[in-house]
This record gives C-alpha cells, sequence and structure tokens, in this order.
C-alpha cells in the first residue's frame, strides 16, 4: 500500500520485505508454532481460551508460552497463533470455548506474535536505510486501523506490526466510517480472489454494495485475445 502511494519506492520496499521474511523465517524456525484459524459463536472468548492454551502449555513444562489473537478478520472470526501445543489444545477443546469450526493454516509459524521479537530489529534496520515520505492519499495501518500520519509514523508501525495482530476488522470499520446518509464509495479488489471482499461484507453490508472484483489476470487473457 505504501509503494502505491509513494511512500516507498518499489525496489527498495523489496529489500525490505526480503529482510523482513528472512528475519520472519528464522524466527519460526527457533519454536515449533503455528496458526489456527477460528470461527466463533458469539459465546466464544477467544482470549479466556488463549490464557487457558497457554496454562495448558505451562503445565507441559513450556516456558513463557504464546498463544495470543494475531488477527482480527470479521466478526466471530479470528486467528490464534502460538505454540503448536496451545493451538492443538484449542482444537481438541474447541466446543468447551464455542469454537464452531477451527482450521490450522499452511504457514510456518505463529507470525503476528511475540514469537517474531526476533525480526523486529533487522527489519527496523533496514527502514532506518530508507527513505520513507508522507503518503500522497490515505493509507491506513492494520497494526491499529488508522491513518499513518508521517513517515516517522510509517517506520514505526511497519516494524510493530511484526510482533501485533493484524486489526482487520478494526480497519475496515476505520475506512468506512461516515456520517448518516453519505454515500458509499466504490471499492475495487483487484487480482485473483475475492477474500477481502468477503471479509468487507462481513464487517459492513452496505459498503460492501459498493464492491467489485477486477481480475487483473482475465483482463490480460482479454487483451491477448
Amino acid at each position: 500500500a505504501c509503494i502505491y502511494r509513494a511512500s516507498l519506492f518499489f525496489s527498495l520496499a523489496l529489500y525490505a520485505v526480503k529482510v523482513r521474511a528472512e528475519a520472519m523465517q528464522k524466527a519460526s524456525e527457533a519454536v515449533p508454532s503455528g496458526m489456527l484459524s477460528v470461527i466463533g459463536r458469539r459465546e466464544a472468548n477467544y482470549k479466556f481460551a488463549c490464557l487457558e492454551a497457554r496454562k495448558h502449555c505451562e503445565s507441559l513444562g513450556i516456558e513463557n508460552p504464546i498463544c495470543e489473537i494475531s488477527n482480527y478478520l470479521f466478526p466471530d472470526s479470528r486467528v490464534i497463533a502460538g505454540h503448536l501445543q496451545a493451538l492443538e489444545f484449542l482444537q481438541e477443546n474447541a466446543r468447551k470455548y464455542y469454537f464452531t469450526r477451527t482450521k490450522m493454516l499452511p504457514v510456518s509459524g505463529a507470525f503476528h506474535t511475540r514469537l517474531m521479537e526476533p525480526a523486529v530489529e533487522p527489519l527496523a534496520e533496514v527502514l532506518k536505510s530508507i527513505e520513507i515520505q508522507k503518503p500522497l492519499v490515505c493509507v491506513y495501518s492494520n497494526v491499529d486501523g488508522k491513518k499513518y500520519m508521517h513517515s516517522k509514523h510509517i517506520q514505526k508501525l511497519l516494524v510493530k506490526q511484526v510482533v501485533s495482530p493484524v486489526m482487520w476488522e478494526q480497519t475496515m470499520h476505520s475506512v468506512y466510517e461516515r456520517k448518516q446518509g453519505t454515500e458509499f464509495p466504490y471499492t475495487y479488489e483487484v487480482g485473483p480472489g475475492k477474500q477481502l471482499g468477503a471479509v468487507l461484507k462481513k464487517c459492513n453490508l452496505k459498503a460492501w454494495k459498493q464492491y467489485n472484483h477486477v481480475d487483473a489476470l482475465e483482463d490480460e487473457e482479454a487483451a491477448d485475445t
């Protein structure tokens, strides 16, 4: 998003992404961990479930276990990440915590949790060497769901995002918040899949009615023919 809004040069941003990915992969290899997608009923208390999963890990002799919400997708949907033993405990006790569906994600680690702390410093160092401009238009951070204010703010939150939950649901509310009676803007999702549109529909049905999907690959194929 920052590249598109002219805050970061493409080549430099790619280098920062490379450093971030390598550092996060290294952190993932240090501890057996993962991410669990959860759909819950309204009674579900995700934080309490995580607390009990951490206690379970402690009973197994795991020191300072991690099990926490890493992604707020939409109402009643969360991604929980942490030690594998904690996630297995939640799957085995899904009914107790009012989880209607759980699924392990095909990822190598517990991203957006404290288990990624070893990746913070490498990313912070590379961002210090990159000039970041103030966005030309509004860009929202999924760390807190608010607009980036200035270049230092962007740098700080890009680093913080490595170990912070993705506030996607909260960001959707911020983006589409407006006075009653004000029309919602047209929203376009570009590329394969309609996952973001599906999330928007769950978060704000009225805003979703102005949603459109653009499949870039289909457009290229149509142009070739």
